[in-house]
């Protein structure tokens, strides 16, 4: 069963120095002829894999919240239109501090977004500058009490930490910052430095001045810390929630279940096959309109490469992976299949058994990837 749809936003008004993503700016791009396209594509897909009504929406990007008013509430339209929604549905939306307007809220809000996600990063100006952000912390305060005016109650911002020159002083204002905006849920990960932006070309030059791998450990101690202190469970390696807050979305990922991905550059994971769409925005429209889905990739999984994937995806989550919920799924224990493998973490105090599940430790969180690649064979 599809619980899940991601769609893919690519338009954004700014490139931040950092981000990898499927984007372009959005001045001069055909985003009226992209819209048609993604409907077309949302009809053939859940022609092609019908499902049940769906549990989660995110929409992402890119800047979802580019769109103007007219585009942003036909998008909307279309998804409501030709996606069957439960009556306790998680609708997310992606969006920039500042652009975000009273008026594009409130069209959200009546199309049924229940949940907002914000890209914050940081409250220090500087930094914001230096990592391609255009909005400032003022817009971020101004953000949140519009949203929370018009009705919004589940608002989650993202933070980094690790980005060039930042301190640990300077992380840790910005975490006290993020907790006087009294919201439900905070994502917060270590900068990843990725080919094709501006931050690896500036790295390759000896240009961009990181705080290096322990003050990035100390970092993230600091926010574990931070977040058990001001009341927020940490229940996945980068997320942290007030009770019930949790993203139902993303745990459709860590729990490696079935899920949609419509748009340019978007993934999906149907049937045990997981597919990648086309990135190229002409390239993308061109196969819609031709009658063809844009897939580029897909891949059948096997039985074991499914099983390591519920093992590394399921490792990120606090709870870690259920090994009566394994077995029911794969007829097979993950405590024989990779008991080499769980024997070795252990005995590092990376990894611990215990009431029937397979968790990293405290200390293993700060040595996640180390972990995951462990179960890939």
């Amino acid at each position: 069963m599809i619980k899940s749809a991601y769609l893919h936003i690519p338009f954004c008004e700014h490139i931040c120095h950092y981000c990898d993503f499927n984007k372009v700016f959005l001045k001069g791009q055909p985003v009226d002829e992209y819209l048609k396209a993604l409907d077309q594509e949302i009809r053939m897909t859940v022609n092609q894999f019908p499902t049940g009504n769906l549990e989660t929406i995110f929409v992402g990007g890119g800047t979802p919240t580019s769109l103007n008013e007219q585009q942003l509430y036909r998008f909307c339209d279309s998804i409501n239109r030709n996606l069957p929604k439960s009556e306790t549905m998680e609708f997310t939306f992606e969006a920039n501090p500042g652009d975000l307007t009273k008026e594009k809220l409130q069209i959200l809000k009546d199309a049924g977004v229940n949940r907002l996600s914000l890209g914050v990063q940081t409250f220090n100006e500087e930094l914001l500058k230096k990592i391609g952000r255009v909005h400032k912390a003022k817009d971020v305060y101004q953000t949140i009490e519009n949203a929370k005016t018009i009705g919004f109650e589940n608002i989650s911002i993202d933070l980094i930490f690790s980005l060039p020159t930042q301190t640990i002083t300077d992380f840790k204002e910005s975490l006290t910052e993020a907790f006087l905006l009294d919201i439900t849920h905070y994502s917060a990960y270590s900068l990843i430095i990725e080919p094709k932006t501006v931050f690896y070309n500036l790295l390759k030059k000896g240009k961009l001045p990181t705080p290096g791998e322990d003050v990035e450990a100390a970092m993230y101690e600091l926010l574990m810390e931070e977040m058990e202190k001001n009341g927020f469970n940490q229940y996945e390696i980068s997320n942290f929630s007030k009770p019930g807050f949790e993203s139902r979305h993303n745990l459709t990922y860590w729990n490696n279940e079935s899920y949609y991905g419509f748009g340019a550059g978007a993934h999906s994971y149907l049937n045990g096959v997981r597919r990648s769409n086309t990135g190229p925005l002409k390239r993308y429209m061109d196969q819609i309109n031709s009658g063809e889905l844009p897939v580029i990739d897909e891949h059948q999984t096997t039985k074991v490469e499914q099983m390591e994937e519920e093992m590394f995806l399921g490792l990120r989550k606090t709870s870690g992976v259920s090994v009566p919920h394994f077995i029911e799924k794969f007829a097979v224990d993950p405590q024989q299949l990779f008991e080499q493998e769980i024997a070795e973490l252990t005995n590092k105090q990376w990894l611990e058994v215990r009431k029937g599940h397979i968790f990293l430790t405290k200390k293993g969180r700060l040595l996640g990837n180390e972990v995951f690649q462990a179960f890939l064979r």
